[in-house]
């Protein structure tokens, strides 16, 4: 039974509104949930970027080309039950954010973290009212209390669905400053995510590109995308 995978068994993948918003309808059947909740999205385009993905499925079903499905059962199934505690988790970055310490050498990259990750601190402070401490190393540094107060707010007010998708684009550019920049239309997911790997591409061009973390990396970007796709679905 461990070997057992499922397969497509139906012909027509449906979006249709239903009570409290919209779902999928697989030969007229509404799509339940892993937890066997109801399957309930907030908006149309969400509910046919699902089912565009249901219908894209030939014979057995891969779950890894389905991320709005995957970001829809999350969020009915673990974050309405722990939002507070995923905001929690997620808040916590901006007390130690990837942007607020950088590198005490060389001079190329310290320059390279500047130029690429002031404007962004910048912007936080003005637009989200979250000034950041940033220093030099690794040694952590105090937040202005203020500051990680406001971050979580602006977190808590996300829904269920909209902290899906921000829950990846904190966990994979290991930023919230990052990912709000995202959230709030100042940076693509593809620059997010770039600027996210300043070390790393500092490091590949001094050592040489190692093919599995090239890898590793594509899979990442494209993971960021699709969070970032999925979060603008939300609204």
């Amino acid at each position: 039974m461990s070997g057992w995978k499922a397969k497509r068994f139906w012909k027509t993948a449906t979006a249709e509104a239903c009570e409290g918003g919209f779902t999928v309808r697989l030969d007229g059947r509404a799509v339940k949930t892993p937890a066997k909740a109801a399957f309930v999205m907030p908006t149309l385009a969400m509910a046919q970027a699902a089912a565009a993905e249901r219908d894209a499925q030939q014979g057995l079903v891969k779950p890894d080309t389905m991320p709005v499905t995957r970001a829809v059962n999350s969020a009915i199934d673990k974050l309405v039950p722990q939002f507070d505690e995923v905001v929690g988790l997620l808040a916590a970055y901006g007390a130690s954010d990837l942007l607020c310490y950088r590198a005490t050498g060389p001079v190329e990259l310290v320059a390279r973290q500047a130029a690429g990750w002031d404007p962004i601190l910048d912007w936080a402070s003005d637009e989200l009212g979250a000034p950041l401490i940033v220093t030099q190393g690794i040694v952590h540094v105090d937040q202005p209390a203020e500051s990680v107060v406001r971050l979580r707010a602006l977190t808590a007010a996300f829904t269920s669905f909209e902290l899906a998708g921000f829950h990846d684009l904190v966990a994979i550019s290991g930023s919230l400053i990052l990912a709000f920049a995202v959230a709030k239309g100042r940076l693509s997911a593809p620059d997010a995510f770039a600027l996210s790997r300043i070390d790393e591409h500092w490091q590949a061009e001094l050592w040489g590109v190692d093919d599995d973390a090239a890898a590793l990396e594509s899979t990442k970007r494209q993971a960021m995308i699709e969070a970032a796709a999925f979060f603008a679905l939300c609204g």
